[in-house]
């Protein structure tokens, strides 16, 4: 009996002054520019490292460069200002406008007026860790620039969340994070984002222990009938490591993409990663195998 896969999937992401078709993997490339990264240790911090960071992953096949500037770190986050966070964040993305125009950059932040600035300097997405929770004008600024988001799931604040503070399910964990994800693409839509500009994102490793993220990616599918795209952002998270006992977040490739490869399969399109060659060629590679174009089919 053949396996059935989640393999196809149809439509697009709106987003400001475009849009990403959904008919292949999307490579969404992590550009971390704050001190104090879990995985990167403050390596772009720089400007010029940064700079050059963007280059690389563009070269290697990023579909879009998602630029954070405060860490959720699982241990020592600390919340810092919007006007830090719009020093180290959008110049970067006032360098891409000039450098790639065409080239799709998102901000990962959870402030409203980060994301009006990003968006001022031409920011395409905005990514929300906290799913709107935080500040209830992001949405509002989103909607208002006619932007892509991603609504992510997590619980807490920016110390916090990605702890295990509120790691507190029932029996069913993915249930309690679909009920959580709808009502914050509910608070979107009652902002005036169209639906067809949000994506979720279940929040691999946010206000989740190993055994939660596990069942989110096992049961991806149920996130997906939600009726949204899915991000995953696995990349070198803590579950990765306990998985596979890699203790350093650097030495998770193959666990992260072994993660993501499944994700994929269980209709996941959208991945943020540190490593976008590889992840590039393995889900192409992944994709190619499992996906069987309309026309083929009896």
């Amino acid at each position: 009996m053949e396996r059935k896969t989640t393999t196809s999937t149809s439509g697009i992401w709106k987003i400001r002054d475009g849009q990403i078709t959904l008919d292949h993997p999307v490579i969404v490339g992590v550009l971390n520019v704050t001190p104090d990264s879990f995985s990167d240790g403050g390596v772009y911090l720089a400007p010029d490292n940064a700079r050059r960071h963007a280059d690389e992953m563009i070269a290697e096949g990023a579909d879009v460069i998602d630029i954070g500037g405060e860490s959720t770190r699982p241990q020592g986050a600390r919340a810092i200002s919007a006007e830090e966070e719009r020093a180290r964040v959008v110049p970067i993305v006032d360098w891409l406008r000039r450098q790639h125009p065409a080239f799709p950059v998102s901000v990962d932040t959870t402030k409203s007026s980060v994301a009006r600035a990003a968006l001022d300097a031409s920011a395409r997405i905005i990514n929300d860790v906290s799913g709107g929770r935080l500040d209830m004008h992001l949405c509002d600024v989103v909607a208002a620039a006619g932007a892509g988001i991603v609504l992510m799931h997590s619980r807490g604040g920016v110390e916090t969340m990605a702890t295990y503070d509120f790691a507190l399910y029932d029996h069913d964990p993915v249930r309690d994070i679909m009920h959580e994800l709808s009502a914050s693409a509910t608070r979107a839509l009652e902002s005036g984002i169209p639906r067809e500009s949000i994506v979720l994102d279940p929040g691999v490793g946010f206000a989740k222990r190993t055994e939660h993220s596990v069942a989110v990616l096992r049961e991806l599918e149920r996130i997906g009938s939600l009726g949204y795209p899915v991000m995953v952002g696995a990349s070198r998270k803590r579950s990765i490591g306990d998985l596979s006992g890699v203790t350093e977040p650097q030495g998770r490739l193959a666990g992260t993409i072994g993660a993501h490869v499944v994700a994929l399969l269980r209709g996941a399109r959208i991945f943020r990663v540190h490593d976008v060659r590889p992840h590039r060629e393995a889900l192409a590679v992944a994709w190619a195998i499992v996906h069987r174009p309309q026309s083929s089919r009896s």
